[in-house]
């Protein structure tokens, strides 16, 4: 059970967003606004808030600006939820440094399925150190090595084996890879993804084929 802190000011969305994630088994902590989610934040840090992006007193992407720039908030999970839908403001809240987001109106098993998503990865990633065999990941000291020996991968090479690592086993969609390691969806675009896939797995060597190509859906590394 996960503790979520609800920041929303219209009552009847945030009653939704209650029933819902109460039902699924967490327990929920709602604001109508930010000058009182900040006060309980000081006495609990949540495991994940949900967050409007339209708040009466403050703007949903400079409270998650704060939050990164605290070291106690740095890595908690953060879900925007937003009634504007121009490719540019979702980046915009991605970029600020938001997990995921949900656009208004949106279902009940949406919002549930978003959520159990955003914990389970973080749970998965808060690890810093991720181990498959002959891979070993140190991400206090950002290195990759095979068996021991170092190898040299550049910044999103490493972001995508680190996530790819975090949830072995799990068939990870395009777009998911897409929003969490370029911060927007491609649609239709899997060059970009495509491309460093492969040179990821030129650089492992063998161990490069333990990332598996799932047809139609995205890749798994076993």
């Amino acid at each position: 059970m996960a503790l979520i802190y609800i920041v929303e000011d219209d009552e009847g969305i945030r009653e939704i967003e209650e029933f819902a994630l109460k039902n699924a088994g967490h327990k929920v902590v709602g604001f109508e606004n930010a000058k009182n989610f900040y006060k309980q934040l000081e006495a609990v840090i949540p495991d994940l808030v949900l967050l409007d992006v339209m708040l009466p007193d403050e703007n949903g992407n400079e409270i998650v600006r704060k939050l990164r720039s605290n070291l106690d908030t740095k890595r908690l999970p953060v879900i925007m939820v937003t009634a504007k839908t121009t490719e540019l403001d979702l980046i915009k809240g991605l970029d600020g440094g938001a997990d995921d987001y949900i656009k208004k109106p949106f279902s009940v098993m949406e919002l549930i399925s978003r959520v159990k998503a955003l914990l389970r990865r973080t749970e998965s990633i808060e690890s810093k150190f991720l181990k498959l065999d002959e891979i070993t990941l140190n991400d206090e000291k950002h290195e990759v090595s095979i068996d021991g020996r170092h190898v040299d991968l550049t910044y999103k090479e490493y972001e995508l084996l680190r996530y790819l690592m975090a949830n072995k086993g799990i068939v990870l969609s395009r777009d998911s890879i897409m929003e969490r390691i370029w911060g927007v969806t491609y649609e239709g675009e899997s060059r970009t993804l495509d491309m460093h896939i492969k040179t990821l797995r030129h650089k492992l060597g063998d161990a490069g084929n333990r990332i598996r190509t799932v047809r139609n859906v995205g890749y798994v590394i076993e």
